[in-house]
């Protein structure tokens, strides 16, 4: 792992926009060095250019659930930065819509990020032991861990709770290495997956979190960072919500 006095370095995955970007920001400000990547090469230049630290920034763009593009990231992260210590498997794509309605290259595409994020986090453990230690973050949601009847979405909530058994198995099996896995599970936190949204519709999405309002990027990006530090934390789905997998109104938790 790298000391007080070594910047880390961070793979962001979808970070051209959302909570991807929101987590590459809050990680530059912190001094660390980050790698972005996201399927289109003009996105993440655009988004490197608003996040202005192009000293800290290498861009890497690749479509995930490609067998090669995990692999590729990590070499990125290494040639311009020397060392990896932080991978965040973001990208993600979502779609409700009725179990009977999904098609099988519907389905294939979301499992493609299951495999994407399994790869992508084998490559990142290779290095991580040559530098003692490290922190693989999956995002999920919190539709794994409670069902919504208003929010149908089998086909992607079979990719993500692929993702939260692989989050503790890969916990268990790699923290001999020292090397910490842990997931996000955000609740309603609107980002361009979600279009376009009225003021209307944006005030009744606040209204289902028993916290009072839906979630921002920016909540996401603090969790993420807390799981990078958390150094006796691993293996843990945690639910950023606003209460909604505590007991809401079962109404909330589309996936960010």
């Amino acid at each position: 792992m790298s000391d007080a006095t070594t910047p880390k370095t961070i793979i962001v995955t979808g970070a051209g926009s959302g909570i991807g970007y929101a987590v590459a920001e809050a990680f530059l400000k912190r001094g660390a060095n980050v790698v972005l990547n996201g399927r289109t090469e003009a996105k993440l230049q655009d988004a490197a250019e608003h996040l202005r630290h192009a000293d800290q920034i290498a861009i890497a763009p690749g479509d995930i659930t490609r067998s090669e593009t995990g692999q590729q990231l990590v070499d990125a992260a290494v040639e311009r930065f020397g060392r990896l210590d932080v991978l965040f498997n973001n990208a993600g794509i979502f779609e409700s819509k009725p179990f009977t309605d999904y098609s099988v290259d519907e389905l294939d595409g979301y499992l493609g990020y299951l495999r994407g994020t399994f790869l992508g986090s084998q490559a990142a453990a290779q290095q991580m032991r040559r530098n003692g230690g490290g922190a693989i973050i999956n995002i999920t949601t919190i539709l794994t861990l409670n069902g919504v009847k208003a929010i149908p979405s089998s086909a992607p909530i079979a990719a993500k709770g692929g993702i939260n058994a692989l989050t503790k198995s890969l916990a268990i099996e790699l923290a001999p290495d020292n090397i910490r896995v842990n997931a996000v599970a955000p609740g309603i936190v609107p980002t361009p997956l979600y279009g376009e949204l009225s003021d209307e519709q944006r005030a009744a999405l606040h209204t289902m979190q028993p916290l009072g309002r839906y979630g921002e990027v920016s909540d996401i990006a603090d969790a993420v960072l807390y799981l990078a530090d958390a150094s006796w934390v691993t293996g843990v789905i945690l639910p950023v919500d606003g209460g909604v997998a505590a007991g809401g109104d079962g109404t909330a938790g589309i996936a960010a």
